[in-house]
């Protein structure tokens, strides 16, 4: 019977140790930041931006800051598959190819969420706690997107 574990145990660490090889794609971007990013389409004050980037960009953006976990599979797999459904419903990157009418819904998600404390995410910020925001930057992100509202009415 010990014997039998053994070797139970030896298949998945052999099953393990050939899922490394899948390595999907990674999400980043080494270029400039691109003329379509939410900062060349609004004036985005220095603090909202940092902000932005540093508890948004990873899973909101076309380059994200990956962890040392994410080289071992399958934590590698949710993340890919968490930052692609991230990208899908907001990247900054591309806000310049939003419509006016959809820049103006996701600012107003934005304000939503953050107020909400949905985003970032509780299993996000529990890894990384530096991007969980203050009620200070949530504020302030409030404020600047209020303004942008005003400036963008049509």
């Amino acid at each position: 019977m010990n014997r039998h574990i053994k070797n139970i145990f030896l298949g998945f660490l052999l099953i393990f140790l050939l899922i490394q090889i899948i390595q999907p794609a990674r999400n980043i971007d080494y270029g400039k930041v691109p003329s379509t990013d939410i900062s060349k389409v609004y004036k985005v004050p220095e603090n909202v931006q940092s902000v932005l980037s540093q508890s948004c960009y990873d899973c909101h953006s076309n380059s994200t800051h990956y962890p040392f976990y994410s080289y071992i599979q399958p934590l590698r797999y949710y993340i890919e598959k968490h930052i692609k459904k991230g990208k899908e419903e907001l990247n900054f990157n591309e806000w310049g190819r939003y419509s006016h009418r959809k820049r103006i819904s996701k600012l107003e998600s934005i304000v939503h969420q953050i107020q909400q404390k949905k985003m970032p995410l509780t299993s996000y910020t529990d890894l990384h706690p530096e991007t969980k925001l203050s009620e200070k930057q949530v504020e302030e992100i409030v404020r600047w997107v209020e303004l942008m509202q005003t400036e963008n009415k049509e």
